[in-house]
C-alpha cells in the first residue's frame, strides 16, 4: 500500500510538472540531471574540499546552498515562462532554447566545481564547450553578461585551480577566456 502511494505521488508530481512545463523532453531531463549534479558538486567543493569561492573560509554554508537552490528555482521559472511564450506564439522552440542555455550554464558551473576539486578537465570537453559557446552566440565580443556572475574572489580561486592543471583563465572587460593546449 505504501509503495503504491509513493508511485501515485510521484506520478501526480510528474503530471503537474508536465502540464506546467509542456511535454517532458530529453532536454528537460538533461537540465534536471545537470542541476542535480551542480548542486552535489557545489556542496562537495564546500564540505569535503573546503575550497568554495562562495565563503571566506571556503567551507559549507547552508545560506549559500539556499541561495543556489533559489537560483535553480528561478531558472525553472524562466523555462516555465519560455513554455508559455511558445504557447502564445504557436511555436515549440523557445522553451527548448532556454533549456539548452540553462544546460550550458549548468555544465559551466559543474566544470568550475570539479576544477575546484582539483579534477583535471579533459581538453576535448573544453573544445566542445568552446564550439557550443560559439554556436549559441556567446562569443568573445558578447558582453551581455548572460553567463553566471562570479565575484573577483571566486574568479581568482577558479583561476588558481585551473592553472594547476595547465589551463589559463583570463578576465578582460568582463569576458572570461579559457586557454588550454588543444591537441
Amino acid at each position: 500500500v505504501a509503495r503504491g502511494g509513493w508511485s501515485l505521488a510521484i506520478g501526480a508530481i510528474g503530471g503537474v510538472v508536465t502540464t506546467i512545463l509542456g511535454t517532458w523532453s530529453l532536454a528537460i531531463t538533461i537540465m534536471v540531471i545537470c542541476m542535480g549534479v551542480d548542486i552535489i558538486t557545489g556542496i562537495a567543493v564546500a564540505k569535503f574540499f573546503v575550497n568554495s569561492p562562495k565563503t571566506e573560509s571556503g567551507g559549507y554554508s547552508s545560506r549559500e546552498v539556499r541561495k543556489g537552490l533559489m537560483r535553480k528555482g528561478g531558472m525553472c521559472l524562466v523555462v516555465l515562462i519560455a513554455h508559455y511564450v511558445d504557447l502564445l506564439i504557436g511555436t515549440q522552440y523557445v522553451r527548448d532554447a532556454v533549456v539548452v542555455f540553462t544546460v550550458f550554464n549548468e555544465i559551466m558551473s559543474i566544470l568550475e566545481n570539479v576544477a575546484l576539486m582539483g579534477v583535471p578537465i579533459p581538453k576535448i570537453l573544453l573544445k566542445g564547450l568552446d564550439v557550443l559557446h560559439e554556436q549559441t552566440g556567446e562569443g568573445e565580443n558578447n558582453n551581455d553578461n548572460n553567463m553566471a556572475n562570479i565575484t573577483y574572489a571566486e574568479f581568482e580561486k577558479l583561476k588558481e585551480s585551473l592553472e594547476a592543471q595547465g589551463i589559463t583563465l583570463t578576465n578582460t572587460d568582463g569576458n572570461i577566456t579559457i586557454l588550454a593546449d588543444r591537441e
